[in-house]
């Protein structure tokens, strides 16, 4: 089944961005087993959302977007992984990488983010994240130099590095004192001093193409800098990044956990059932619930529009309940289906092992545990992550 979804109304040529994100899903589905099986990058389906506006899906329409807010493009990118989760999890991290500054533009007033969501939305920027490599801790080294820092550093899980055209990343400056800082920038993935690592060979989510990115000895200058935080501790810049990041994030893996359940249904459905199987069937129904109630709870905890140590405590919680559901959807079905789910023909077992990925992004069960556990007993949580 494919995930359509309702319209609304931004639009783009006279179609709205539901109406555009339908139009391309039977391609992307046809598409989605060979990628998978060849581990081959989805740039085929990059040029097909660049050729229909979606990569200018979150820019404001005072900046030439499309003015879809989080919600909407949490219910883009669900559709799409309902087909291909490697398009849908490559292109979620694009998508937040887009809601973040706008977001900023729209709640702050942050004036110095319209440039690069003006280039989003005219030259059809691909923006990058460096994704866990880059998390509250920081990674890769800046050097002090005059006017600006040398960068040297190794940026794994860069979903889409092929396509990308600006890394949003980071490196760890330490001064002489011994105290550590995270010097954040812009990186063209045109410079020389970059490079890609074919390093993506997964378990799933194969299409990602989340290879290293190496950045040798690159320069960057003082003015190009965009923010300075303390490494391994939390600032107000990354609890924007979290609260907005992680329900687009995890809209792919509900997406991949409801097709993992229509094909199940639909394997089930065809062939006489025990009583067994039937409650086998409705205790994926109810992971499937769990899973999406709990997505449901992370866009309302964003459209508070305050970002906080408490917004990141939901939206993680949130983001734990999601990553458990959906891999039990998945398990379920999987046993639902019986023996045929371990045939690749069905498409059950590419989304079982696409949805193992929701275990590897932050925060994990631990550090979530320990950062809830902390704000409920009055304990300081700036350094759990």
């Amino acid at each position: 089944m494919l995930g359509i979804i309702e319209p609304a109304e931004n639009s783009s040529g006279g179609l709205s961005i539901a109406e555009l994100t339908n139009s391309i899903l039977p391609t992307l589905a046809q598409r989605a087993a060979s990628i998978d099986d060849s581990d081959a990058f989805v740039g085929e389906n990059y040029a097909f959302l660049k050729d229909i506006g979606l990569m200018r899906a979150g820019v404001p329409i005072e900046l030439g977007g499309l003015g879809a807010e989080v919600p909407e493009l949490a219910e883009m990118l669900k559709s799409i992984a309902r087909v291909c989760g490697s398009t849908a999890l490559a292109f979620s991290m694009h998508t937040h990488q887009v809601a973040i500054p706008a977001w900023r533009w729209r709640h702050q007033k942050v004036a110095a983010v319209e440039p690069l969501l003006k280039r989003v939305a005219s030259e059809q920027v691909v923006l990058l994240s460096s994704g866990g490599s880059d998390w509250i801790g920081g990674s890769g080294k800046a050097v002090k130099v005059d006017g600006g820092y040398r960068i040297t550093a190794r940026k794994r899980f860069t979903s889409g590095a092929a396509a990308g055209n600006i890394l949003m990343t980071g490196a760890v400056h330490e001064e002489e004192s011994g105290v550590r800082s995270v010097v954040h920038f812009g990186v063209s993935m045109a410079s020389p001093e970059v490079s890609i690592e074919d390093t993506w060979r997964t378990l799933g989510m194969r299409g990602t193409g989340s290879n290293d990115v190496i950045v040798e000895n690159l320069f960057v200058p003082d003015g190009s800098v965009a923010f300075f935080r303390a490494a391994g501790q939390w600032h107000p810049v990354f609890q924007i990044i979290g609260t907005i990041a992680f329900p687009l994030i995890y809209a792919v893996y509900v997406g991949v956990a409801e097709s993992a359940r229509d094909i199940a249904v639909k394997m089930v459905r065809d062939k006489a059932t025990s009583d067994y199987v039937i409650g086998l069937v409705g205790r994926m129904e109810t992971s499937l619930r769990a899973a999406q109630i709990a997505h449901r709870w992370m866009l309302d905890v964003v459209g508070r529009n305050a970002p906080s140590a408490e917004t990141i405590n939901e939206i993680m919680i949130g983001r734990s309940l999601v990553a458990r559901h959906a891999i039990e959807v998945t398990e379920l079905a999987m046993e639902a289906a019986g023996g045929a789910a371990f045939y690749r023909d069905s498409g059950l077992e590419r989304r079982f092992r696409d949805i193992q990925g929701a275990r590897y992004h932050p925060m994990q069960p631990g550090a979530q545990a320990q950062y809830a556990g902390s704000l409920a007993l009055g304990l300081p949580t700036e350094n759990i992550f």
